[in-house]
């Protein structure tokens, strides 16, 4: 079970959970010109924010099963609101690498979520959502829609991603149904903002998260939501 032990941390605010490990880096710079607080959390970080409400900033954890390990502890940390920024792979040519998609739900295929007895599909919730929605909206165009989440990067196969996109399930990841689940079998709420990293849609890959204009706006949409 899940718990809080002595000497760590309450979290009495929201939670910026980021997954990627190559931001960790730049995630602990902006920290520490916030002097922020550090805590351990697991393999990752925890860094605790002061100001008119203190709020916090979590990860990386990649992947389905890190990912709800770390959500599980920051729960019962006491976190009962939950952002979590990450990257995405385009199914549909109408997204374009640098975009900005907020999910709305998950075709899960990893394995994680399947542990956990939520009969409901796994989804962000709605109320959290919308408010990302139109705070991103004023500066960016913001697109919404159901997302497939699997374990295995290396079988998004062109089969696949032809399926899944004609179904209008728009973008891919590794992390989002399992951490919905987890959300709604605890009863916390939580939403997901995700910048478009690669296109899979055409039949040759066309990766973006390599170039200096994509991780420039990485970091500017994590300094937004921060």
């Amino acid at each position: 079970t899940p718990s809080r032990f002595k000497g760590e941390p309450h979290l009495e605010g929201p939670v910026l959970f980021f997954v990627n490990p190559g931001e960790s880096q730049i995630v602990a710079n902006e920290a520490s010109k916030l002097h922020a607080r550090k805590h351990f959390l697991f393999n990752s970080n925890l860094f605790e924010i002061e100001g008119e409400t203190t709020s916090y900033w979590a990860g990386p954890a990649l992947g389905a099963p890190m990912a709800v390990m770390t959500l599980e502890k920051l729960i019962a940390l006491g976190a009962r609101k939950i952002v979590v920024y990450g990257w995405c792979g385009s199914l549909v040519e109408n997204l374009k690498t640098g975009d900005l998609f907020l999910p709305t739900w998950a075709l899960s295929e990893e394995g994680t979520s399947a542990h956990y007895p939520v009969d409901a599909r796994a989804e962000s919730d709605l109320s959290l959502r919308g408010k990302l929605a139109t705070f991103l909206t004023k500066d960016h165009t913001v697109q919404q829609g159901p997302i497939w989440t699997t374990d295995a990067p290396y079988r998004e196969t062109r089969d696949k991603v032809a399926e899944y996109g004609r179904k209008n399930i728009l973008a891919v990841d590794m992390e989002f149904s399992a951490l919905c689940t987890v959300a709604a079998f605890r009863g916390v709420s939580l939403a997901a903002v995700m910048l478009v990293s690669d296109e899979l849609w055409q039949l040759k890959w066309k990766p973006g998260f390599q170039q200096k204009s994509f991780k420039k706006r990485s970091r500017k949409i994590f300094r937004e939501l921060a």
